[in-house]
């Protein structure tokens, strides 16, 4: 399909609900809105793949806020903000007036004079990751009204306690190549599988984000956990409705078997059980670091109780054909290969190696189309200008 009719299909699409907002859950997002990222994401990499470039910015910042390891989201981000001009600068807070208290608001203000987005990665405790993207929103929505700020940059979540939504996106846009469009996803079988790790403390994020976008398609999605590592309640109201909205369904097991059986997809993946997390965030709040250890240590013993928790060649064998799907965020935890025991099963690993790199090629093209969208009130028409233009992007 041409570009040209990729950006007509984009023009039918109604988007305006993204300019000047940010993009904090997928949830909060509307069908069209969603389509648009995808067709945007799909648009933009197909004029790279082209030599075009679609640098829509001649200067600016894309301020990076990364309290958390990452290396293909940190990546992601500035490949994405490079894509469309924006220069990265990343906030590092232990070099900042931050850690001398410096307000929320204070903050967000000074590193917004000239930046067109910020993109802030903030997962590690329940309650709170979420919400501080939300006071940063308020902050640089207030220093713009006031006129402080000359642009209100928007914010693009990389990752809370909530949702991973340029995770859930990039997976999804993998998805939509694989089986050649978003409208061929209706009925297929996705399982969202909790897998053992050794360590303890992986966000509820990926598996929330995807509980919470997958079943928008119409696809039947299975959540499977051993006892005790449930994932956010309301998050699977959401599932719930969303899967009653489209014509699909969501159902939990505690059965990796049963969960893969049938499966067209399947992506196990270990978390953290939600009650634990809560009670380490509160822990933490009241700076109980001592109590914190021994909740490692309690949560380390339980894991280590489901270590049979993992994608081997016979759980891949139950799903519905050879063409299967076998899925990961990144990294994995690879049995004799990363750890001693681990989330998936070396051989099954390598044999979707490829395609794993490949489902994390799209997340810099996604959080790009977040960027695009919200700067844009009319996107197919300065994706059209842009065509019609045609800078390139190695001269």
């Amino acid at each position: 399909m041409s570009i040209e009719t990729k950006i007509k299909q984009l023009a039918e699409l109604d988007s305006t609900g993204m300019y000047f907002d940010d993009f904090l859950l997928t949830w909060d997002r509307s069908d069209d809105e969603i389509a648009a990222v995808f067709k945007v994401a799909d648009i933009l990499r197909d004029m790279r793949k082209s030599n075009i470039s679609p640098r829509v910015f001649d200067s600016g910042l894309a301020v990076s806020l990364f309290r958390d390891n990452s290396t293909r989201t940190r990546f992601s981000f500035s490949s994405a903000a490079n894509l469309l001009g924006l220069e990265v600068q990343d906030l590092d807070e232990g070099k900042s007036q931050i850690a001398h208290g410096e307000t929320v608001r204070e903050t967000a203000n000074m590193i917004s004079f000239m930046a067109d987005v910020i993109g802030i990665r903030d997962d590690m405790y329940i309650g709170k990751g979420n919400a501080y993207m939300r006071e940063v929103a308020e902050a640089v929505q207030q220093g713009f009204d006031a006129g402080i700020l000359e642009q209100r940059p928007t914010l693009v979540n990389l990752q809370c306690d909530i949702d991973h939504p340029t995770q859930s996106m990039a997976d999804s846009m993998h998805l939509i190549q694989h089986f050649g469009g978003l409208e061929n996803l209706k009925g297929k079988k996705i399982a969202m599988s909790w897998a053992y790790s050794p360590s303890y403390g992986k966000p509820l994020s990926v598996p929330q984000g995807i509980i919470g976008l997958m079943t928008r398609f119409g696809m039947d999605v299975v959540l499977a956990h051993p006892e005790g590592y449930e994932v956010m309640p309301e998050v699977e109201d959401i599932a719930r409705k969303n899967a009653a909205a489209s014509g699909g369904s969501f159902t939990k097991t505690g059965s990796m078997a049963e969960a893969f059986d049938g499966a067209d997809i399947v992506y196990p993946k270990s978390w953290a059980p939600f009650a634990a997390m809560e009670k380490r965030t509160n822990l933490y709040g009241a700076g109980d670091m001592d109590a914190i250890k021994v909740l490692e240590k309690e949560l380390l013993k339980q894991n280590a109780e489901y270590q049979e928790w993992e994608c081997t060649e016979e759980l891949m064998a139950l799903t519905r054909d050879e063409s299967a799907l076998y899925m990961h965020c990144l990294p994995a935890d690879i049995t004799a290969v990363s750890c001693e025991q681990g989330e998936v099963a070396a051989s099954v690993f390598e044999r979707y190696r490829d395609p794993l790199y490949m489902e994390a090629s799209y997340k810099p093209y996604v959080i790009a189309a977040m960027m695009f969208l919200a700067k844009f009130k009319d996107p197919a028409g300065k994706l059209s200008a842009l065509l019609q233009e045609g800078p390139r992007r190695i001269r």
